[in-house]
């Protein structure tokens, strides 16, 4: 039975496509809700169909759904995809299961359309950027703001990411977020995998937002859990930047 359809009665149930975001949530729930049960399913395989034929395609998206709802099905209070690229599949899994399920992004989108009217996208791969677009694109108009949007494409780094080699992807990041800041007034980070990079870049112009933090923290309160207030991530430059 593929591990999205067993029973696993956790608070969130995340559907990551690289096994490296498991640590990156685990630490996020001991320091933020260490009394949330987790469970995590990898499936890399949607991720690389999808930059396979570039970009989303019908049936990846019913896998992606497919294993969502599963997930929802195993009893989590709330699902999360942790994927940018599949991110819109997780919202329209969100009408079809029993609980909540979201896109880790979503949170950080709305964040930038509040603090910002000139929005840079970072990504590392291009099939990320069309679907992180569309999403700040829809939290403006949710929010009745208007956005400028530019975006930056680093995806010299991406071969780094998939050999395995961090040290080089997210210091490769550091140094082209200096250079994307000096054309907006707020930077997001398009996938989950680069926010590392961020204390790698100093101190940056603008602010530096990025979906794991953000993104946990709504689907803690999803979930039920009580957060100190000292978990509350600043904004702006020379305050803490959002991971």
């Amino acid at each position: 039975m593929p591990p999205s359809f067993r029973p696993h009665g956790a608070d969130i149930a995340f559907l990551h496509t690289a096994a490296i975001h498991i640590a990156t949530f685990d630490a996020l729930a001991r320091e933020i809700a260490p009394g949330l049960k987790l469970t995590h399913v990898v499936r890399e395989d949607l991720l690389n169909a999808a930059e396979k034929a570039g970009g989303m395609t019908a049936a990846i998206s019913f896998r992606t759904q497919e294993a969502l709802i599963a997930l929802a099905d195993g009893g989590a209070r709330v699902v999360v995809c942790t994927c940018s690229t599949l991110g819109e599949e997780a919202e329209k899994a969100a009408g079809e299961a029993d609980v909540p399920v979201m896109r880790i992004d979503r949170p950080m989108a709305d964040r930038a359309v509040r603090e910002g009217s000139r929005i840079g996208i970072c990504a590392a791969l291009r099939p990320t950027l069309a679907p992180t677009r569309a999403l700040i694109e829809s939290s403006a108009a949710r929010a009745k703001r208007d956005v400028e949007i530019r975006e930056f494409l680093f995806d010299d780094v991406w071969p780094a990411f998939r050999e395995g080699r961090l040290a080089d992807y997210h210091a490769g990041i550091a140094v082209r977020l200096g250079e994307a800041a000096a054309h907006v007034d707020l930077l997001v980070l398009a996938q989950a995998s680069m926010a590392p990079a961020i204390p790698l870049a100093g101190e940056l112009p603008v602010p530096l937002l990025s979906s794991p933090r953000i993104g946990f923290m709504e689907a803690a309160r999803i979930a039920g859990a009580v957060m100190p207030a000292s978990t509350v991530p600043l904004t702006g430059p020379g305050r803490m930047q959002h991971m």
